[in-house]
């Protein structure tokens, strides 16, 4: 069995250090961490990744173009890709996801998937809130979550007033 050769670096953001793991075709993970590892190794993944991410956090970027693979169960990876499809600055609720899967049952399997997500901000699960409208759960703390909405302009008081009634969908 071989296993296959992961390459690791970070980006350091306004909201924290970002690590980035990939393989030779796509990027594996991308999470908030609070120290650099000493072993980081780049690849042309990684480097197209982070300049796509210096771009988003420039306001210059609204979509990634970087190839994914996250590793995780079948429907973890219909929530993910759910996810992918998200507009930027555009919120959903885990319902909406839910009804896109249609399976309006699985709303606390896809909360599940959304929280175990390993490539955040590129599969934005920090567009996903409650059905209320109300900022819930992200593994970067809310306050990141918070950030990132209003980064990218999704989270002002209009479209904040329209999610409450149920309006600001995708």
């Amino acid at each position: 069995m071989t296993t296959e050769k992961i390459y690791r670096d970070y980006y350091e953001s306004e909201i924290g250090l970002i690590e980035v793991t990939a393989s030779e075709s796509a990027l594996k993970t991308l999470y908030f961490v609070a120290e650099r590892d000493e072993d980081t190794e780049s690849n042309e993944i990684l480097a197209d990744t982070l300049q796509q991410l210096d771009e988003y956090f420039k306001g210059e970027r609204r979509k990634f173009t970087i190839p994914l693979d996250p590793d995780g169960t079948d429907f973890q990876k219909l929530v993910w890709e759910e996810l992918r499809k998200i507009p930027y600055g555009k919120t959903v609720s885990y319902l909406d996801i839910a009804k896109k899967l249609n399976n309006v049952g699985a709303i606390r399997a896809v909360g599940s998937a959304n929280g175990r997500n390993r490539i955040s901000i590129i599969l934005p699960c920090h567009r996903v809130i409650g059905s209320d409208g109300k900022l819930t759960g992200y593994a970067g703390g809310i306050w990141r979550k918070e950030w990132l909405l209003e980064h990218e302009g999704g989270n002002n008081p209009d479209e904040e007033q329209m999610a409450l009634f149920g309006s600001a969908k995708v």
